[in-house]
């Protein structure tokens, strides 16, 4: 098989390799790296990039895509915070398929280039008045700080649970 694009969204992997195996001398099959560490999330420890889209092309790939038998897909993530990580909706494509990006809407595609930024000289607000503003939340902000109750409330039940998570885990 002839390989010319891989798709796959990702979910919470931080690195990809891709293995493929190819037939090698004398009838034999051997194993060769063609994309190592791959970076799909640039932090690990946050969300980013842990959700997108990916195209992998014959050209990023480190060796030949021809006379692919089988593939392997190595996926790591180094940080704890997520305790699973794959790839879904994995697609492969060889030379002459149509791909999915091709199939964007003609009004997507043809984009106009972004305009240049307006210029923010003299639009910009009075430092005074922004000064006096941020000193008011500073001086709210030592309020409620104060106003806050020095007991700590103890553990309590709901409906008749022992251990109740009131942490929000994103």
């Amino acid at each position: 098989m002839l390989v010319q694009e891989i798709v796959f969204k990702n979910f919470y992997t931080a690195f990809l390799s891709v293995r493929v195996q190819r037939p090698g001398p004398s009838g034999s099959r051997r194993w060769v790296t063609c994309l190592r560490d791959l970076c799909l999330m640039p932090c690990p420890h946050t969300e980013e990039g842990s959700q997108d889209y990916f195209c992998l092309r014959r050209h990023q790939m480190l060796c030949d895509m021809d006379q692919v038998t089988a593939m392997r897909f190595i996926l790591r993530q180094p940080s704890p915070v997520w305790l699973h990580f794959t790839i879904e909706d994995l697609q492969i494509f060889p030379p002459g398929q149509k791909s999915p990006q091709k199939d964007f809407p003609s009004w997507l595609s043809q984009l106009t280039p972004p305009e240049q930024p307006a210029s923010l000289h003299g639009e910009l607000p009075d430092p005074e008045k922004v000064s006096t503003e941020v000193q008011q939340m500073w001086v709210l902000t030592e309020v409620i700080r104060a106003r806050q109750a020095a007991a700590r409330i103890g553990r309590f039940d709901v409906d008749g649970c022992y251990d109740v998570n009131l942490l929000s885990y994103t």
